[in-house]
């Protein structure tokens, strides 16, 4: 299994707008500079009143499909 880890600063605003419809996924670099891209709904259990912050494990399959994102 692969994985990567990320620094998010997501604003509560900014995580509804999934709900809107308007998104539907999360761009981010790694710590190391790449570029990802998750489902943004995937973070669900993790939204507060003040968005979405802190340091973000996401695993992946070898088929490069999220198999889960935990909080570090």
């Amino acid at each position: 299994m692969n994985e990567l880890i990320v620094d998010l600063n997501i604003s509560a605003e900014q995580y509804l707008r999934l709900y809107r419809g308007e998104v539907e996924s999360v761009v981010a670099r790694t710590l190391d500079g790449r570029t990802v891209r998750f489902p943004a709904n995937a973070l669900r259990g993790y939204i507060t009143r003040n968005g979405i912050t802190g340091r973000f494990r996401i695993r992946y399959g070898s088929d490069g499909k999220l198999v889960d994102i935990q909080r570090l």
